[in-house]
């Protein structure tokens, strides 16, 4: 026989919303199950089950947006935390970047629970996304995601000569990291002290952890891509809206 499961996880699975966003759906009556409204948050259901969502949602949902930040040094990705400000303080209209081809207007409630779809450390750079619809979330950080993400990585060798090819090899395929073995990446050299880096994984400070098992030291990384969208011309500290056009 087929389980039970959460209408919620259900919905997700399906993507039609993310946890969250079913929650608060289902609780507004949003949601029917076979025709019939399930208002009560906890309820489950089928797999076979046919789940449909009133207009409402999908015209609130389309209202959620994404954007995207070139994040500066010293800037945290999610809350604030010793003394640290978090990225989403730089996302007003003095830093909304005036070649952003999208023809979105901003609002002070865009603000409401932006949140960051993945981490970039304090002490680096780049691309980050903040978004407000579950859809994206989901699909830069849920479990089953494979998104790929592209850093330049300048670095220092810490030993005699330079890094031998053998050890290039490794970080593409063959470190462990904390008793997992990490999933294949592409490593190349952009130049004579510069690293590019893709990955479908990110683990915390994985790239730093990831040098340093090899005996190169990291000055300077910058995430450059998330997927299908770049980081382009967006300067440091600026912002833009995802357009609808866009996809990770």
């Amino acid at each position: 026989m087929s389980e039970l499961v959460r209408l919620s996880k259900r919905m997700s699975e399906l993507g039609l919303s993310s946890r969250r966003e079913a929650d608060e759906w289902i609780a507004r009556g949003w949601v029917r199950v076979d025709g019939q409204v399930v208002s009560e948050l906890g309820s489950k259901v089928l797999p076979h089950q046919h789940i449909t969502v009133e207009r409402q949602a999908a015209a609130e949902q389309s209202k959620r947006v994404t954007v995207l930040i070139n994040k500066p040094m010293g800037y945290v990705s999610g809350q604030a935390e010793d003394g640290y400000t978090p990225a989403v303080a730089l996302i007003k209209p003095e830093n909304h970047w005036a070649e952003d081809p999208s023809t979105e207007v901003f609002h002070p409630t865009q603000l409401r629970s932006l949140v960051p779809a993945g981490r970039l450390d304090i002490d680096s750079v780049g691309l980050l996304v903040l978004t407000q619809d579950g859809r994206v979330a989901k699909t830069l950080i849920g479990e089953t995601t494979s998104v790929e993400k592209e850093y330049l990585v300048r670095v220092q060798y810490t030993k005699e000569g330079k890094l031998p090819d053998a050890d290039l090899k490794k970080l593409c395929f063959g470190l462990w990291m904390d008793g997992k073995p990490l999933l294949p990446a592409k490593v190349r050299w952009q130049n004579d002290d510069q690293l590019s880096f893709t990955l479908k994984e990110g683990k915390k400070r994985q790239i730093r952890r990831m040098c340093d098992m090899v005996g190169l030291k990291v000055i300077g990384l910058k995430r450059v891509r998330i997927g299908k969208v770049k980081l382009g011309d967006l300067p440091v500290g600026q912002w833009r809206y995802l357009r609808p056009e866009e996809t990770f």
